[in-house]
């Protein structure tokens, strides 16, 4: 209980219970007053009337001074404030999310509408940051898009050459097969990275064994670490089930590896491991790649963001903001370690129980 806000109330009451009786007193000492004055504290019919007139008349200007006093008070401390918000509000709705109310001085008056200020400044600040993120989307989108198709524009242009080798027409062809992948795996997240953030995906809670589930994941990638002589180190506990949804995790799994071997060199290693205990599942993925600055590794859960400036590696920085997402539906929990030039380490801690919010399988 707020002990400061029951005092004021309990002020403000006061303060307009003393008022009261002041308006009262003074009303009720004028007509005593005048009797006593003009009747000698004889009392008649008629020097009553009288005296109850010139009272009425004390009480309408009373009145009108208390009417001008409370109308400026108002203005001061309503109105004013009232504007104030309103006139910020319509500037938000012009699209200036820049705007900020300050606080009011008296604390004490204006309690609540510093509430409403705190929280008006709350929203202008989101909505500021919704429009930048939109904002970044639409921009990284074009270039992700733009890029992929100027390339098997350039292709497609130079396969019309009629005096080209089979040699350059198989390269040629073969980056226009690769950069349309690179298109439908970019729309593909996309498509599942905007269903999962307006809750078009539902989660189905199954009961399902991890371990095996890594493995096959692990498996998919046999050939890339077998073209990079890529050491590979497991320590998976054997049949550790847990209540999730299977599908999605082996997104996030698949992503995660893929990060992993893209990353690392030929002759490096990546390594999975899986421990459990009654509560918890944690699976951890490392490399032996370039590693990731802290300034890089503050973002890389973002849409788009990729540590890699250049965009010499392939890749649409989409695939760990899926798997972000997709671990926070499961009311799971991701870290990462990671060190320049040494490697990287994702942490994925999953609960081995239902998840709150995930549907039961049939």
């Amino acid at each position: 209980m707020n002990y400061r806000k029951i005092l004021h109330a309990f002020n403000n009451w006061f303060v307009f219970f003393l008022l009261a009786a002041f308006v009262v007193t003074c009303c009720t000492m004028l007509f005593v007053s005048t009797l006593s004055e003009t009747l000698d504290i004889v009392f008649t019919e008629e020097n009553i009337a009288s005296a109850a007139k010139l009272t009425f008349g004390n009480v309408l200007l009373i009145s009108l001074i208390f009417t001008i006093i409370d109308t400026v008070r108002r203005k001061l401390t309503v109105d004013r404030p009232t504007k104030c918000i309103i006139s910020a509000g319509e500037k938000i709705t012009g699209g200036d999310f820049s705007v900020r109310i300050e606080h009011l001085r008296d604390s004490y008056a204006y309690e609540s509408f510093n509430s409403i200020i705190d929280c008006f400044n709350k929203m202008a600040q989101e909505l500021g940051s919704v429009e930048t993120l939109r904002t970044d989307f639409i921009a990284n989108v074009s270039h992700e898009l733009k890029t992929p198709l100027a390339i098997m524009q350039n292709y497609g242009t130079m396969l019309q050459s009629p005096d080209l080798s089979d040699k350059k027409r198989i390269e040629y062809a073969k980056g226009i097969t690769e950069n349309s992948r690179r298109l439908a795996s970019l729309i593909t997240n996309i498509l599942k990275l905007n269903k999962l953030e307006n809750q078009r995906i539902f989660p189905v809670s199954e009961r399902f064994d991890l371990s095996e589930q890594l493995c096959c994941s692990l498996l998919q990638f046999e050939e890339i670490w077998e073209q990079k002589s890529i050491d590979i180190e497991t320590d998976i506990e054997d049949s550790v089930y847990i209540n999730s949804d299977s599908e999605l995790l082996e997104l996030v799994w698949n992503n995660l590896l893929s990060n992993a071997f893209k990353f690392t060199e030929k002759g490096g290693a990546v390594s999975v491991a899986l421990t459990a205990d009654e509560d918890f599942a944690t699976v951890k993925i490392a490399d032996t790649g370039c590693g990731i600055s802290p300034e890089t590794g503050a973002h890389i859960f973002e849409k788009f963001y990729q540590g890699d400036t250049s965009h010499a590696m392939q890749g649409n920085g989409l695939g760990l903001a899926l798997v972000k997402r997709v671990v926070d539906i499961m009311n799971g929990e991701i870290a990462v370690e990671s060190e320049v030039g040494i490697g990287s380490t994702f942490i994925v801690k999953l609960k081995r129980g239902d998840s709150d919010g995930l549907e039961k399988a049939d």
